[in-house]
């Protein structure tokens, strides 16, 4: 499992944790997230993560 860091804000995405508060399941991988996901801290999409 991964990680992906907001490039704007730093906000990190654990695909083992997922992000329950924001409706995603623990084991959830990065690409299967819907692809108008947004970063819950500042609202830039996917295309604004990279890989930690």
């Amino acid at each position: 499992m991964a990680k992906f860091v907001c490039d704007a804000c730093g906000w990190e995405y654990d695909e083992a944790l997922g992000s329950p508060e924001n409706g995603i399941a623990p084991g959830t991988k990065f690409e299967d997230l819907p692809e108008d996901f947004e970063c819950p801290l500042c609202g830039v999409g996917k295309d604004m993560f990279s890989e930690a």
